[in-house]
């Protein structure tokens, strides 16, 4: 029987929680590094981490640096003594002076099909591409973004109703279920990584708020995947009389609309459907910039 491995866990935000909670159940987490503190709310109080919160809870002790990049920043985790390192969005690029470390290196949870979706926002750009699936790797770092060789990857279907919010909650508990799994094969040299075949890669930049625009000259299936890539950050939205209107859910509409309008509101039987480059999409549920959100019939 495998005795526990001595873990230190690196991650940030909600994804990377029930990956922590599982190494917290199966293993020895000596400590977690995660991002300082970060100003939010109107008050603009410093908020911890959720991953900061969950390890306190935990008794575990938490290091924030502003960054690794030096070699003496690494200097707690080197007192911790790892046998490996278990990292989950957490936000920072990793140097060879932390990857090499811990004697079994570390092994990131990443939350697409690898080569497909290196990258900062793999979830929202798999939904926007229409992918019929998805996924959760895990992966042996090395100093790319994402390019080390993978240890094992499952998969996860993509559904129609999907948004970035539910299939966020869903792969990060698949990426604690593999780690509950494969973690120990891992560290005893049971499975072998594989090489990426980067022929096949494709790239997830980081989400930024101008990509929650919708733009009316896109076809309506583009634009219903935007919205429910966008949800629930940064949100899609468009300009409405001259008020940001926020969408936050669309479907494509069946019957036909004017082709060459995109941009133009119709009202039909108590439905608002926009005109696009290709169909009509139909706002289900939607919020004036400052108000609550409410359905179209109000």
């Amino acid at each position: 029987m495998h005795g526990m491995s001595k873990v230190v866990f690196m991650g940030t935000p909600d994804f990377a929680v029930p990956a922590l909670q599982k190494l917290i159940e199966m293993q020895t987490v000596v400590g977690v590094v995660t991002q300082p503190d970060k100003p939010a709310g109107r008050g603009k109080k410093l908020r911890p981490s959720p991953i900061k919160v969950t390890a306190q809870a935990a008794g575990i002790p938490v290091y924030q640096p502003k960054s690794l990049r030096r070699e003496e920043a690494a200097a707690p985790l080197r007192e911790w003594q790892p046998d490996v390192i278990v990292v989950a969005a957490f936000g920072q690029i990793l140097r060879p002076h932390v990857l090499e470390l811990p004697p079994h290196g570390c092994v990131n949870v990443h939350a697409s099909l690898l080569p497909r979706w290196r990258g900062a926002s793999p979830i929202q750009h798999a939904i926007l591409a229409g992918d019929a699936e998805t996924g959760v790797c895990l992966m042996q770092m090395d100093v790319g973004l994402d390019t080390g060789p993978v240890y094992v990857c499952r998969s996860a279907p993509i559904t129609p109703t999907d948004t970035a919010a539910t299939l966020h909650d869903r792969l990060a508990g698949l990426g604690a279920e593999l780690l509950g799994t494969y973690l120990d094969d891992i560290v005893d040299g049971r499975i072998f990584p594989t090489p990426q075949d980067d022929s096949q890669s494709t790239y997830a930049p980081m989400i930024k708020k101008e990509d929650g625009r919708l733009n009316w000259s896109h076809s309506a299936v583009e634009l219903e995947r935007r919205v429910r890539a966008m949800t629930p950050w940064p949100g899609a939205f468009t300009n409405w009389r001259g008020n940001m209107l926020k969408i936050k859910a669309a479907q494509i509409y069946a019957g036909s609309v004017p082709a060459d309008q995109p941009g133009l509101v119709i009202e039909r039987q108590g439905e608002v459907i926009v005109c696009t480059g290709d169909g009509g999409l139909r706002l289900l549920d939607v919020q004036v910039a400052g108000k609550k959100a409410m359905s179209v019939e109000d």
